[in-house]
């Protein structure tokens, strides 16, 4: 039943932008702070950006601030992550993931594949 579906991957030229959303269902969204990851096949796993159950503190991982947004509408069970002046090396599998906390497990998307290139 629990469920955290991403979508809005693709095909994007450098310099490009995409925006990525993450609907949940079968849990309580709100009351999880949420987070997109990424990975490359043969890399470590890496926490994009992260934001609190109310939407009110965000973080970013060094390699994409000031370019990524990370934002919730807790109305619409949905997380976004809206990514511009997009390189390379964004290039990855981007994951959307529900972080539990205060014993609760957390949640795992399967994942869209964000592909920039020329």
């Amino acid at each position: 039943q629990v469920q955290l579906v991403e979508s809005g991957g693709g095909l994007v030229q450098p310099g490009g932008s995409l925006r990525l959303s993450c609907v949940a269902s079968g849990f309580t969204f709100s009351g999880y702070a949420t987070r997109w990851h990424r990975q490359v096949p043969g890399k470590e796993r890496e926490l994009v950006a992260g934001i609190s159950s109310s939407g009110g503190i965000t973080s970013y991982a060094d390699s994409v601030k000031g370019r990524f947004t990370i934002s919730r509408d807790n109305a619409k069970n949905t997380m976004y992550l809206q990514m511009n002046n997009l390189r390379p090396e964004d290039t990855a599998v981007y994951y959307c993931a529900a972080i539990g906390g205060r014993g609760r497990g957390d949640y795992w998307g399967q994942g869209t594949q964000v592909t920039v290139s020329s």
